[in-house]
């Protein structure tokens, strides 16, 4: 058994860790190529959490659990760094992920990825690395979780949490290298909905992808 602990800086909703962030520290203790997480409970911050083989516990309570992954669509396409630019300016957040380490436009410490529209179900946002947190598998995780929920419909009325992530890191980038992520919607069923992401480096080159499911709290 080992003690992780997710200081305050990774938060997603204020008194929680990001999911993606979280799912990342998770998965490294897996060791196939695509890994998926299921996030059961929301991960407390500044606890001693406790890793029993490839699931998370805060006691008694299951916070995550990681098993082996399969991917089951296509990657989304790529969206030059010029354009993402763009969409960016586009990204509406809300109280609730403000100050989410992600996506919060708050925040001079996070990574400030700003996924903002740039097609019906599709959104995009530039994203460099910098040397305030080096990126390692767990920063790429976090990368690929946020872009996935705002690419769903009525995202500021209708907030979702991610439930589930599949994912893969193929790379890791530069301190300094201009990088776009995107995230695709693939619908809903019930409270469920469905979303991929992926990032991209400068030369085009595929860092990761993901796949996903989110919850709707309305």
């Amino acid at each position: 058994m080992a003690i992780l602990r997710i200081p305050r800086r990774f938060n997603g909703p204020p008194d929680s860790g990001n999911g993606g962030y979280v799912a990342g520290l998770l998965a490294q203790q897996c060791d196939t190529a695509a890994v998926t997480v299921i996030l059961r409970s929301p991960p407390p911050l500044e606890r001693p959490l406790q890793r029993r083989a490839a699931a998370l516990y805060d006691g008694a309570v299951l916070i995550a659990e990681a098993k082996a992954g399969e991917f089951e669509r296509d990657v989304p396409r790529r969206i030059s760094f010029d354009d993402a630019a763009i969409a960016s300016g586009r990204y509406r957040s809300n109280e609730m992920f403000a100050s989410c380490f992600v996506c919060g436009s708050g925040r001079a410490d996070g990574l400030r990825i700003a996924p903002g529209a740039i097609g019906a179900g599709y959104v995009a946002a530039p994203w460099i690395p910098d040397d305030t947190l080096p990126p390692g598998p767990a920063v790429l995780w976090a990368a690929m979780d946020c872009p996935g929920g705002w690419s769903l419909p009525d995202m500021v009325d209708r907030p979702a949490l991610l439930g589930s992530m599949t994912a893969t890191v193929h790379a890791m980038p530069e301190i300094g290298e201009p990088c776009v992520v995107v995230g695709a919607n693939h619908g809903e069923q019930g409270r469920k909905s469905f979303a991929s992401t992926a990032v991209y480096g400068a030369n085009g080159r595929l860092l990761g992808q993901a796949e996903q499911v989110w919850i709707r709290l309305v």
